[in-house]
């Protein structure tokens, strides 16, 4: 039976490196694969890896003087049983859709007679404009079939629709365009079966009737064995018998342990102290409340983060800011007075842990985003730490020195994006606060970035004060519903007050969003 042949068109855009893993998958479940790699897709994926991986040439150009001798676009266009695009960026959707053919890609999309599969990845803002979607209309309508693009967090850092779904999607969608029964990916073992290394080195067998069937002779019964007569006691030993133990005699008053370990004496109870414990074992201790009203957030566990991140230049020098810690150390502290489990992941400040609160230290970005992954999941997420935006991609090992008149260059990258991390994570908990600290359009900006980032609401503030560091803060909540702006108070009213807000946000009334 001959395999099912694929085209594979590479787009340009990040996510062509996922068309590696896509090759692999086809060909792992059987079918050919021959890839045409676009001009944009080669500045992220090279020809060499597709040709190792497809184990067929990689086809790059349209003018191709040895294969347009024999007309090669038209032969490979026609020779598939399945042409898939992907990624298809929003520059190959709207040249299949006007039928422009400026390159190899095109051209043989046009020639093709053979069933299209095109998979879109691009910005959220371009996959959501009229034009897009109108040319995914046309190719819809013109028999092309488009797979709806993944929601999370884009490369670019923005949120939305756009992402290129996973190579096993991907897959599923081509297996149903061809009718074929899908294979599983990698052994699938039965629940009684030995897995991993043990699974490929023990030979397994079934208990079945085609070993013990049904014309197994019956076995003769088991003789009954002669109960054994007691043996007599011998003199001088103590023999326990069934039912006759008795309890150990009562302790000696008198026996008292500092006689034994040669301690002092203890000192006799009061006799008003020794009275109240004999008429009431518990007294002076707590007493124990269920559902309490004055802890909303009891049973809850809250994830905050809080302060600065250092990203080290050498061993001396480090980026930073003037984050204090002190506005997210005082929501860590109204968390847990108002009963929550408090988890707070704290970049280097010099605060005291507030009571009741699980305290994790960390130093970087990096450090601060494993910290977060490990504590989920959370009931809430609140990210107040102000993270340093970037980090430098080299540290150096040695202080760096002067070099006469020229500073040194450092060369910066971006750090984890914690809070939409959280937001697209599979653990999401549900409800995620963000901060933002503005100096300028502070409600306008926090909205887009509740937007971008995902996240339910942005707590954001105007930091251009004396802000970071003092005692006082002024915050406006950003939610889907609008902003809340709240009056200057000191940052631990603001603490309750936004705390406050969260625990009803946790039991909302019926049918009502938190968002």
């Amino acid at each position: 039976m001959r395999k099912p042949r694929i085209l594979l068109i590479v787009g340009g855009g990040i996510a062509a490196y996922k068309s590696c893993e896509l090759v692999r998958l086809i060909r792992k479940n059987g079918a050919e694969v021959t890839c045409v790699l676009t001009e944009g897709g080669a500045q992220f994926v090279t020809a060499m890896t597709l040709a190792a991986l497809s184990e067929n040439p990689v086809h790059t150009t349209l003018w191709d003087l040895t294969a347009e001798v024999e007309m090669g676009h038209i032969q490979l266009s026609r020779q598939a049983d399945l042409v898939v695009v992907c990624p298809a960026t929003a520059n190959l959707l709207a040249k299949m859709a006007a039928g422009i053919a400026d390159d190899l890609a095109t051209t043989l999309l046009l020639a093709t007679d053979k069933p299209v599969l095109a998979v879109p990845a691009m910005n959220v803002r371009m996959w959501l404009h009229a034009a897009t979607q109108r040319n995914v209309a046309t190719l819809v309508e013109s028999g092309v079939t488009v797979l709806d693009p993944d929601e999370g967090m884009m490369a670019c850092g923005e949120f939305g629709p756009g992402r290129l779904p996973e190579p096993d999607a991907v897959w599923h969608a081509i297996a149903a365009m061809l009718g074929l029964t899908e294979t599983p990916v990698g052994p699938v073992a039965d629940a009684h079966d030995l897995g991993g290394l043990s699974a490929s080195l023990i030979s397994r067998s079934t208990v079945s009737s085609a070993v013990f069937g049904e014309d197994l002779p019956d076995l003769p019964p088991l003789p009954e064995l002669p109960t054994p007569a007691a043996a007599p006691a011998e003199p001088g030993l103590l023999l326990s018998r069934k039912g006759k133990a008795k309890a150990a005699p009562p302790t000696d008053a008198e026996a008292i342990n500092h006689l034994v370990s040669g301690q002092s004496e203890p000192e006799p109870l009061p006799e008003l102290l020794g009275e109240q414990l004999a008429d009431d074992p518990l007294t002076f201790q707590p007493d124990f409340e269920e559902d309490p009203p004055h802890r909303p957030l009891f049973g809850k566990h809250v994830l905050i983060t809080a302060g600065p991140t250092h990203e080290p230049i050498d061993p001396v020098r480090y980026i930073a800011n003037r984050s204090s810690g002190k506005q997210g150390f005082a929501i860590a502290a109204a968390a847990a007075q108002l009963g929550a489990r408090v988890t707070l992941v704290s970049g280097p400040v010099t605060l005291p842990t507030p009571v009741g609160v699980d305290r994790v230290d960390v130093e970087t970005a990096r450090e601060m985003a494993e910290a977060v992954k490990r504590a989920l999941p959370v009931d809430v997420a609140i990210m107040v730490a102000a993270v340093a935006d970037w980090r430098t991609m080299d540290v150096a090992s040695e202080k760096m020195k002067k070099r006469g008149s020229a500073p040194p260059a450092l060369r910066l990258t971006e750090n984890p994006d914690i809070l939409a991390m959280v937001s697209v994570s599979d653990k999401r908990p549900k409800l995620v606060v963000g901060f933002a600290a503005e100096t300028e359009k502070v409600i306008q900006h926090a909205t887009e970035k509740r937007q971008r980032k995902g996240a339910d609401w942005i707590v954001a503030n105007d930091v251009s004060g004396d802000v970071m560091g003092g005692n006082i803060n002024a915050v406006h909540i950003v939610t889907a519903q609008g902003v809340e702006s709240l009056p200057e108070m000191p940052k631990d009213d603001v603490a309750r007050a936004l705390v406050e807000r969260i625990a009803d946000a946790l039991v909302p009334p019926a049918s009502s969003d938190p968002r």
